[in-house]
């Protein structure tokens, strides 16, 4: 096999990989499902919570949203009633910090919209907030709530469908570094008063939601918290429709770890499981919303794909009892914002892994953390990725080497080889034979131009994967043209180049004999600069920096090999 079918062999097979990776992306391949028949039920007296149809559908001329009213409750089991005429409604309170403007429902106290102000929605709409979760066409909302626990009187708890009542319906983070939205709702039969608290923080996606149930009862209150992400399964138009990421939900538990739960595993409505610290979340390229208990709790994971045709992931945390004349607090944490790895990791344990690497995470979290520590010395994600990819190929320059010398001797061979292919024609067998004899005479290696190449493409892939999913590079500009490092390039002036970088690579390596792979080489270079120009400007910068490192290097080799 000669060092052009070799090439060849490893552009393909790069490609290959790569959509290889993409499908493990898509279907979870490898993974163990997240919630297995036969598991022990979850010893409590309450059922997953399921939310109405057509929540927020309509609106009434105030823009108030207008949902199904709740059914009774008996023996503690949340009902729903799913009725063709909506007649109960909710408030709409608006809260903006210096990084969020969500908007809450009084009904149920739910997190019903949610825009991130440092974001913009695309690259031609960057002074637009982009919208993480909304009750529109993508239907994506947090809901939190109480259900009642063994014992529990009729009604005497708030679920995702209570009536809330606040005394304003405006909120703006000033100079304070923390901002509290209360609402109040009453059980007047059973004496209980319960405060739910949304807590915003400065400079922070995470909300915290936190229970105070004040009994003032003649009998013990007990209740469960629970909190759920809802959505359909619509995925969110991509700013780059020829890059496929991952959409759907993911939960992290200490025995099992990192798993996706795509739409059609909630579809089967598989049963709940304990676990004794863990999280779930609905994930998105660059963005999320994860609903994270404390690590002290043991929460019960469930998914459900409701009456409605939305999915549902959520937590359900242990029950507590409140004595009569006593107070008690519940409390979860949601995130609602993009995935940076800095602040998911400091929030809870493997939150940092729905930045989704994918199966070389364990290449690609070192090469995001030197791409980062670069960044913050010359503050432009452009210049970052060229002086990475430096360094890349100075990791990789003695293996580059090597390659690039036993490309150049078999350069050096190539008018023997030639010569061959005209004594032999197409007995094939006698001319092989007979470059073996050359190779061994000569002790050239046919493979050492191939597999230094082999060593380095999980390295490419990976650091293709942290180009892809990082989204402190969305949006980011370079220079000139370039004003969004995640986007394509705009004049297609960066995939040119790159198709002109491999054809002078071509010109460095040895002409292949065979005609049709002649053919196929000099098509190439068409093919990949067809194939990047779709790619975000941040890959393609990636790899016309490698490929004039790569022929700088190459050209620096090969003629001083020829000169000896």
């Amino acid at each position: 096999m000669d060092t052009q079918r070799l090439i060849l062999f490893v552009a393909l097979s790069f490609i290959s990989l790569m959509l290889w990776d993409a499908w493990q992306l898509d279907h979870g391949a490898g993974q163990p499902q997240l919630l297995m028949q036969g598991q022990q039920q979850v010893d409590q007296t309450f059922s997953v919570p399921e939310a109405p149809e057509a929540r927020g559908v309509e609106t009434t001329g105030g823009g108030m949203p207008t949902v199904a009213a709740p059914e009774s409750v008996s023996n503690g089991q949340p009902k729903v009633v799913i009725e063709s005429e909506m007649r109960a409604s909710g408030t709409p309170i608006r809260v903006e910090t210096d990084l969020l403007a969500v908007i809450i429902s009084t009904e149920g106290g739910d997190l019903r919209q949610v825009d991130l102000l440092k974001h913009g929605q695309d690259s031609a709409h960057k002074d637009i907030p982009f919208r993480l979760m909304s009750e529109g066409d993508q239907f994506f909302v947090a809901q939190t709530g109480i259900m009642g626990g063994r014992g529990t009187e009729k009604g005497s708890y708030p679920d995702h469908n209570a009536i809330y009542t606040t005394e304003q319906t405006s909120f703006v983070l000033g100079g304070e570094d923390e901002l509290r939205v209360p609402m109040v709702w009453h059980d007047d039969a059973g004496g209980v008063e319960i405060t739910k608290t949304y807590r915003f923080h400065r400079n922070s996606y995470k909300i915290d939601v936190e229970y105070h149930v004040e009994n003032r009862g003649t009998i013990d209150w007990k209740g469960g918290l629970y909190g759920q992400l809802l959505r359909n399964d619509q995925t969110p138009e991509a700013e780059n429709s020829f890059i496929y990421t991952y959409t759907g939900g993911v939960t992290y538990t200490d025995s099992d770890h990192y798993q996706k739960v795509d739409f059609d595993e909630m579809a089967g409505r598989p049963p709940i499981r304990n676990a004794d610290k863990g999280w779930v979340a609905m994930i998105q390229h660059y963005f999320l919303a994860a609903i994270v208990p404390n690590s002290n709790q043991k929460p019960t994971l469930y998914t459900d794909q409701q009456s409605s045709g939305h999915y549902a992931i959520g937590a359900i945390l242990p029950v507590i009892s409140v004595p009569a004349g006593e107070s008690g607090d519940l409390a979860i944490q949601l995130y609602t914002g993009p995935k940076d790895q800095g602040r998911l990791e400091s929030l809870a344990e493997g939150l940092e892994l729905t930045v989704d690497y994918g199966w070389l995470t364990f290449l690609a979290q070192p090469l995001f953390w030197i791409l980062n520590q670069i960044q913050d010395v010359v503050s432009n994600w452009g210049l970052s990725i060229i002086l990475l990819t430096i360094l890349i190929k100075l990791v990789f320059f003695k293996l580059s080497e090597t390659s690039y010398r036993s490309m150049a001797r078999m350069r050096k061979l190539q008018p023997r080889l030639t010569t061959l292919k005209e004594r032999y024609g197409d007995d094939r067998q006698k001319m092989n034979e007979a470059m073996m004899k050359i190779y061994r005479e000569e002790k050239v290696n046919p493979m050492g131009g191939c597999l230094p190449i082999l060593v380095q493409i999980p390295v490419f892939i990976a650091l293709y994967w942290v180009l892809l999913e990082s989204v402190e590079i969305r949006q980011a500009p370079f220079m000139l043209w370039i004003q969004d490092l995640s986007a394509k390039d705009p004049y297609y002036i960066l995939p040119l180049l790159m198709g002109g970088s491999m054809l002078i690579q071509q010109r460095l390596n040895p002409a292949p004999i065979d005609p049709i792979q002649q053919k196929v080489m000099m098509v190439l270079p068409v093919v990949f600069t067809v194939f990047f120009a779709f790619f975000p400007a941040g890959l393609v910068l990636y790899w016309v920096v490698n490929n004039l490192i790569s022929i700088t290097q190459q050209w620096y080799i090969t003629k001083k090999i020829e000169a000896a």
